[in-house]
């Protein structure tokens, strides 16, 4: 398994290499072959850790000068590899396809391979300079790749300033984080960090900890380190936003987990509130948001920010049950919150991709422009919709199973004596009831108002299904949210594997019987192949009913989503607009959306009305609240420091002869 773990940078770096000196037709199929092939064996690798939970390592002094680079995959690690890889063998597939719309420019085809390697290596980074070498690694590619239409659009240089200078924030907090703890622990591998980390005192372990938490939330798209999310996600091109969303985010959670559990041992309970506290502000306020956009990448960005938010209340939870003395209820919290990370990847891969397939027949992602797709694309159409039906934690998909294990464990903790549990649990039950609510309008309007009804563009009326490796691409990851959420045993012993290694040996509550899932000390089992089944028999029951019914009795068809009408036209149907507005009134306070109204009048007089345009645009309330001050204020700084560059030699001078004299007199 060592061969396999190296053989990773190997094909990573093959692809880099040749995708950049390859000639623009075998491009993109020499980066596809490189990357899926780095995948794959990163998929075998991990999935060996898990099922034996045998440890895979590497050192060398040769690659990184004075400290060398250390690889060490346990099954913790092994799991988010596991899911970066199958994330990025369904999008290596994609690019075949999509590179037909978008070809790949040689910085792309360079950065693409670089970009997921690093992703694949830094859940095995086992010292500090490893780690932050392989995060600034995927940083720099994964920026290249958002800059990859920035002469289209000026939209993608403004999101990809953003990007960076988040990105490059939150580098410098875990950075600092990590260094601290190295320099108290005496070394910069893991192992002695994690062994020594007992003797550290406890305010400098908090300080640790916020500082990693507030670095790996920024990348994770936490609220409220999450405005950087809807415009890269939403800018880059949906290859690449599928990695960003379905894999890159998940190592924020990683980072939280493995500095929290791993390398600091856990902790006092007011740091997994703090989890807990962001994890409900991030699920809930982007929920809002996606159920509200009406540009389709635009709200996938934000139900990315609402489905991390349930991962960190899960994690959160399991922190919090460990600190006040409940590992079997906390290791459930953590099964839930991973599986739930699984899902999400697959499922979040499935609708961006999907998306792209929607931007490349129509030109456009914004759903007031769209409609009637299924008839037009119905394969596409199809992988949506199971993404949609995994989302939305609907039977029998992947997404019902991982939400039901969260309640139950948010349910489970309530039987804590502690007061802050006490209170916390409901909370978190709240939260995901609502967002559950807020998902399943986002995505009714998503697929409601996109892919059913009637073409309101002629773009719309004009589509057509996208190239087939664009369609399998997304389909492989559509098959995994019907595997996981009707099968879930087969991802059982996999997460334990990884919840062992972060309880310190202690399993989780969840086990199998035959096909069903059992949690330990509850009554009775819980069977999605047998809620499957029923719901696929009921399906077919009430086919035949209507076929039996249409033969006998005259049946008036109409079109979906058309509201029963004979005559319907483009007007007459909601749009992704209207159908939000009722949710806008009710969280007006949170979106505060700008509106536009435009009326023109005739020439003959302006007493009569030719046209009525009105139009709401949703902003982000912490860009503007938040970030656009302290902007404003850097850049009145900055002005103000403007004076002491005049190019004058003489004040030149000075500041030198001023800054001896300081030198002088504290050096003394």
């Amino acid at each position: 398994m060592t061969t396999w773990l190296a053989a990773i940078a190997l094909f990573g770096l093959a692809g880099a290499l040749g995708g950049t000196m390859a000639p623009a037709r075998w491009r993109v199929i020499v980066v596809s072959a490189g990357t899926g092939a780095a995948a794959i064996s990163a998929l075998v690798v991990s999935i060996d850790v898990l099922h034996t939970g045998r440890v895979v390592s590497i050192a060398t002094s040769r690659l990184l000068p004075f400290t060398g680079v250390q690889l060490h995959l346990d099954p913790m690690g092994a799991l988010f590899v596991a899911i970066t890889a199958a994330v990025a063998v369904a999008v290596s597939v994609y690019i075949v396809g999509y590179s037909n719309h978008h070809p790949m420019t040689r910085s792309s085809a360079c950065a693409f391979p670089i970009f997921v390697t690093s992703m694949l290596l830094i859940p095995a980074a086992w010292s500090v300079t490893t780690f932050l070498f392989g995060w600034e690694l995927m940083a720099v590619a994964s920026l290249v790749l958002v800059l990859t239409d920035h002469r289209r659009s000026p939209d993608v240089r403004s999101a990809a300033i953003w990007y960076a200078v988040l990105t490059q924030i939150g580098a410098a907090s875990i950075a600092f984080a990590l260094v601290l703890l190295a320099a108290k622990t005496g070394g910069q591998g893991f192992s002695v960090m994690a062994q020594h980390s007992a003797a550290v005192s406890p305010w400098l372990r908090g300080t640790v900890f916020m500082l990693a938490l507030t670095g790996f939330a920024s990348k994770a798209g936490v609220v409220p380190l999450h405005v950087w999310l809807p415009k890269a996600h939403a800018e880059a091109p949906s290859a690449v936003s599928a990695l960003m969303s379905a894999a890159m985010v998940n190592l924020g959670i990683y980072g939280i987990v493995r500095v929290g559990d791993t390398l600091l041992g856990g902790g006092p309970a007011w740091w997994w509130i703090a989890v807990i506290v962001l994890g409900v502000a991030s699920a809930i306020y982007g929920s809002i948001h996606a159920a509200t956009s009406t540009d389709l990448k635009r709200l996938l960005a934000y139900s990315t920010a609402d489905n991390i938010g349930l991962v960190m209340i899960a994690v959160g939870t399991s922190g919090l049950l460990t600190a006040t003395g409940h590992p079997a209820y906390a290791a459930l919290a953590l099964f839930a919150g991973m599986f739930h990370l699984v899902n999400h990847a697959v499922f979040k891969g499935t609708l961006f991709l999907s998306a792209g397939s929607v931007q490349y027949a129509t030109g456009t992602r914004d759903l007031d422009q769209l409609g009637g797709l299924f008839l037009r694309m119905p394969i596409a159409s199809t992988i949506f919709a199971f993404g949609t039906v995994a989302i939305t934690a609907l039977p029998p998909l992947c997404g019902f199973v991982s939400e039901w294990l969260l309640l139950q464990s948010l349910l489970h903790g309530l039987s804590s004596s502690v007061t802050v549990s006490v209170v916390l649990m409901p909370l978190c039950v709240a939260a995901l009831a609502l967002t559950g609510g807020l998902t399943a309008a986002a995505f009714v309007k998503a697929f409601g108002v996109g892919f059913l009804g009637i073409a309101r563009s002629l773009a719309a009326a004009d589509a057509h299904e996208p190239p087939r490796m664009m369609n399998v691409g997304a389909g492989l990851l559509a098959s995994l949210c019907v595997l996981f959420g009707v099968v879930p045993v087969v991802m059982v012993g996999l997460l334990n594997s990884a919840v062992r290694e972060v309880q310190s040996g202690a399993g989780s509550t969840v086990g199998s019987r035959g096909e069903a899932l059992a949690i330990a000390n509850t009554r009775g089992v819980f069977d999605p192949t047998f809620i499957a089944l029923a719901l696929v028999t009921s399906m077919l029951v009430v086919l035949g009913a209507r076929q039996f019914v249409s033969r006998r009795h005259a049946v008036r068809r109409a079109p979906v989503w058309g509201c029963g009408r004979e005559l319907q036209t483009p007007r007459m149907t909601y749009t992704a607009t209207s159908f939000a507005e009722p949710l806008q009134r009710v969280f007006d306070d949170v979106l505060q959306p700008s509106q536009d109204l435009d009326v023109s009048h005739r020439g003959e007089s302006r007493y009569f009305v030719e046209s009525v345009r009105f139009g709401t645009r949703g902003g982000d309330a912490f860009e503007r609240l938040l970030y656009q001050p302290v902007f404003a204020l850097v850049r009145a700084v900055a002005n103000k420091a403007r004076l002491l560059q005049n190019g004058s030699v003489h004040r030149y001078l000075a500041y030198g002869l001023g800054a001896l004299v300081v030198v002088l007199v504290f050096a003394r």
